[in-house]
């Protein structure tokens, strides 16, 4: 069985996004993934990370722990952050939701974590807290699939 776990805390500036990114990038080429897979994973905690920063922590500091983990063919993480928390998780998994009124915002960090990954479960308590979690199934494309998307059809 193929089972690793790693945990990190950072502390929740924007100069860290990148860093986690590049920590769940190396975490994961263990299952070998394709560059497909590896720009969905970096992009998903990317979103994550971001979101923490400017939404549960309003720029304005704190900490955020990044678990990852592996189960056989499975990648596992959570972004985790002791923020102000969501009110209605719901709606801020809307697209186009921010709670944001500068316009710098786009309101799709959920929309793309959700896009990226094969599930995304958010949940949160307001004055606690949010934990972001997200699966990734590594390879699980079929080689079929693979050579129509490379080539256009089966050789």
């Amino acid at each position: 069985m193929n089972n690793h776990k790693a945990e990190i805390v950072i502390n929740a500036v924007s100069e860290n996004e990148a860093f986690a990114r590049v920590v769940a990038a190396a975490f994961v080429t263990k299952l070998d993934p394709t560059i497909e897979e590896m720009a969905d994973i970096k992009t998903a905690v990317s979103e994550a990370v971001t979101n923490s920063i400017i939404h549960a922590y309003d720029n304005k500091g704190g900490i955020i722990k990044i678990e990852l983990e592996i189960k056989d063919d499975v990648f596992y993480v959570d972004v985790i952050d002791y923020g102000m928390g969501i009110e209605n998780v719901k709606k801020a998994m809307e697209p186009m939701f921010t709670t944001l009124d500068s316009g710098e915002r786009s309101g799709m960090g959920f929309v793309f974590m959700e896009a990226f990954m094969d599930e995304l479960n958010v949940s949160s308590i307001v004055g606690e807290g949010t934990r972001v979690h997200m699966k990734k199934r590594i390879g699980s494309v079929s080689d079929t699939a693979t050579e129509v998307a490379l080539h256009g059809t089966k050789r």
